[in-house]
């Protein structure tokens, strides 16, 4: 039995946008077909009609699914190394508080429309969760350790959490440039070329990142301190943090997230010495922790891959992909259409889902969700409702 969903427009983000369009689809979810107005109407079938643009599920590729139980928990605008000792702080909690946290955060995203997410884990806690959600999961098993003593040890750790993950997909991925030694960066690589893994890391997320590695000066000084951790071997590159660390991963498909500091000579380096990295912004996160966003026209202008991202409920006051569209339609003036490719078919094509995800086409189950635009497509609402 098909079910036929008309609306305004219908995006199927591979093709142009149809007005008065509808789609038939199965009971399971898989698309059947794609009409016109005037081909839907010569079916002689009574689609359901909405008021509004249906758009494919969204692709969430940044989030920290363990960290929701902190909402409202840290301040606001505080920049990253305080917001980072802030997280390490208020991390601890009952476990009964961090599953319902999870559980809550979980079914949010389902709610907004998300249907597949790249999760950034330091544990096991999720993994139930995972498994039992509407919601496809990659999880991301962060590797932390600058001290280059402790690499292999802290390999080891968290390969062992990776596979407790199976059967569900997860990588080891290195958790930033300044907490990740050469010789910790050289395993992760090694470990992901030998399974073919995907790859994440937090990108030059404040100035701070950058000026630790050109001239060892900055705020993560302070956070080292507060950390007890000795970073007197440490010798900085003279380099920005992405010219730094980027040779250490050689072409592993690499999701760069945040991004708010990098600036052309990053982007020109990146290009020349990697040919499979996908741009990660988490515009509202962004807000919240530094109050900057990256240069976005420099992104758009260097045709990067972009993809989208929540971040955690540590950093964000809600998980919808739909409001980090909003926020950069309104603070960059980004075209809807663009912005509907990077919250959908490229994240699809980074977790390698575009097969199933990302667009409206027949013999995909990308789901639905409908949403409010403008008559020049500028979105009313961050409120999504999901049809399929």
């Amino acid at each position: 039995m098909l079910r036929y969903f008309s609306a305004d427009w219908i995006f199927p983000v591979s093709s142009p946008p149809l007005k008065n369009g509808a789609i038939s689809m199965d009971e399971n979810g898989t698309v059947i077909g794609i009409f016109t107005a005037e081909q839907i109407h010569k079916l002689n079938v009574t689609p359901q009609k909405y008021t509004g643009s249906i758009v494919p599920g969204f692709i969430n590729t940044h989030c920290h699914l363990e960290l929701s139980h902190m909402i409202g928990h840290i301040p606001e605008q505080t920049g990253l190394a305080k917001f980072v000792q802030s997280v390490i702080k208020s991390r601890s909690a009952g476990a009964e508080q961090i599953e319902i946290s999870m559980q809550i955060a979980d079914q949010q995203m389902f709610d907004n429309g998300i249907v597949a997410v790249g999760d950034i884990s330091n544990q096991i806690t999720s993994k139930e969760i995972k498994q039992q959600s509407k919601i496809y999961y990659h999880t991301f098993i962060e590797a932390l350790s600058f001290n280059p003593e402790r690499a292999i040890a802290t390999m080891n750790h968290t390969n062992d959490i990776k596979h407790q993950f199976s059967p569900l997909a997860a990588s080891v991925v290195a958790h930033a440039p300044y907490s990740v030694s050469p010789e910790l960066f050289r395993l992760i690589n090694e470990t992901a070329e030998k399974d073919n893994a995907l790859l994440s890391i937090h990108n030059q997320e404040t100035t701070d990142e950058n000026l630790f590695f050109e001239n060892k000066s900055g705020g993560f000084l302070d956070l080292y301190k507060f950390l007890g951790l000795d970073i007197s071997f440490f010798e900085p590159s003279g380099k920005t943090s992405l010219q730094t660390w980027l040779p250490y991963i050689t072409k592993q498909k690499t999701l760069l997230v945040h991004n708010t500091v990098s600036n052309q000579d990053d982007i020109t380096f990146a290009k020349r010495n990697h040919n499979n990295l996908y741009w990660c912004l988490c515009p509202q996160a962004n807000l919240y922790i530094e109050n900057s966003l990256p240069d976005v026209d420099l992104f758009i202008r260097e045709n990067l891959k972009i993809t989208l991202g929540t971040d955690s409920l540590a950093s964000n006051h809600q998980l919808n992909i739909l409001a980090e569209m909003k926020t950069l339609q309104e603070n960059k003036k980004v075209d809807f259409e663009k912005l509907l490719q990077w919250a959908t078919i490229n994240g699809a094509e980074f977790l390698g889902l575009d097969i199933q995800l990302g667009t409206i086409e027949p013999g995909k189950k990308p789901g639905l969700n409908l949403i409010q635009l403008s008559e020049d497509f500028i979105i009313q609402s961050d409120e999504v409702i999901k049809l399929a």
